[in-house]
């Protein structure tokens, strides 16, 4: 069984999260230990139309963001990986000059420590240059950067798709390919 650390930041962007959970829901091969910040409560229930219960049944294991005890918060904990959907500025900045305030920021440092995948999926814009050197540090780290830019060429039809193509692109890059993922198959000239 496969053990991913899904965080839920203050960005805007909730969806993406949700829509991940979901599909990492229908996974028996995977367990899902989330954890949520106290803004992204405020985005979610902003963003979504589901309740915390209903978000916190989504995963596996639910942690308190201030709950730096957490099993996650340790590198004797093994995990697949950690994805940051969506990622706030102050996320990311925590994260890449080492200050672990909270559960996100300290399980983000043992992933990093323990030279596991980290995928962070940043949400903001436009970003200034301090966005980008963060970004910047982060990846010469060997985080995965993977902001929700959406790909047109398979013609969404509704914003649900284009959610759904970005989640399936995050586990990807997690190592948990979707059956059911929409691909380009190229083009016969």
């Amino acid at each position: 069984m496969k053990k991913i650390i899904v965080a839920i930041t203050g960005a805007s962007g909730s969806v993406y999260a949700v829509d991940l959970l979901k599909k990492l829901k229908s996974r028996p091969d995977v367990e899902v230990h989330g954890v949520v910040s106290r803004w992204a409560w405020e985005n979610l229930r902003l963003e979504t139309s589901l309740t915390q219960e209903e978000v916190i049944a989504l995963m596996d294991v639910y942690y308190e963001e201030e709950n730096l005890g957490a099993a996650i918060a340790s590198g004797s904990f093994l995990t697949d990986g950690m994805v940051i959907v969506p990622a706030s500025m102050k996320t990311v900045a925590g994260i890449a000059h080492g200050f672990s305030e909270t559960l996100i920021g300290r399980a983000a440092d043992v992933i990093l420590k323990e030279q596991r995948r980290l995928v962070i999926v940043p949400r903001e814009t436009p970003l200034s240059v301090i966005h980008l050197e963060n970004l910047t540090k982060l990846a010469r780290l060997g985080v995965v950067i993977a902001p929700p830019m959406p790909a047109f060429y398979t013609q969404p039809q509704t914003i649900s798709d284009l959610v759904s193509r970005q989640t399936d692109r995050l586990l990807d890059l997690l190592g948990l390919p979707q059956a059911d993922a929409v691909r380009w198959q190229g083009e016969e000239k």
